[in-house]
């Protein structure tokens, strides 16, 4: 919830209204991510949807139907193991599937003190992601073309 655009008149920092404000987004049928799930028990959570759903992140403006992929979270026993890989491959399909020509991320350098939630920069390039700017001290904005 970091990144995500919160309706008019709520407070960032007021926890009910966060969650008030994505479950609208659901409500809405409007794209939040994805859940990972063994059996029926969900186990991770990716951050996927049209960028102008997120506040300003420092993509490439020049770019149209841009998704963007800007959060994980994999429970403990589970990491180590491919997931993020996993995720990021159902992220691309989700947004090509639903229009984006790109995909673009923030992940950090995996010894960054902060932003790890976003993905390593490492993990991104090898998946095929080109590297565009720093977004600020830790972030680096990478893109996809789809």
């Amino acid at each position: 919830m970091v990144w995500r655009n919160m309706e008019k008149g709520t407070d960032r920092v007021n926890k009910s209204d966060k969650k008030e404000s994505l479950k609208n987004y659901i409500e809405n049928e409007f794209p939040i991510g994805l859940l990972c799930y063994d059996i029926s028990e969900p186990f991770a959570w990716c951050s996927i949807a049209p960028r102008d759903s997120y506040r300003e992140l420092q993509g490439d403006s020049t770019l149209d139907n841009v998704w963007s992929l800007v959060c994980f979270y994999i429970k403990r026993e589970y990491r180590q193991k491919g997931i993020t890989e996993d995720l990021i491959k159902e992220a691309i399909n989700y947004a090509k599937d639903n229009g984006a020509k790109y995909v673009e991320a923030y992940p950090v350098d995996p010894d960054s003190p902060s932003y790890r939630f976003m993905g390593f920069k490492p993990t991104f390039a090898n998946m095929g992601f080109d590297f565009k700017h720093k977004a600020g001290q830790r972030r680096n904005e990478m893109t996809i073309t789809l």
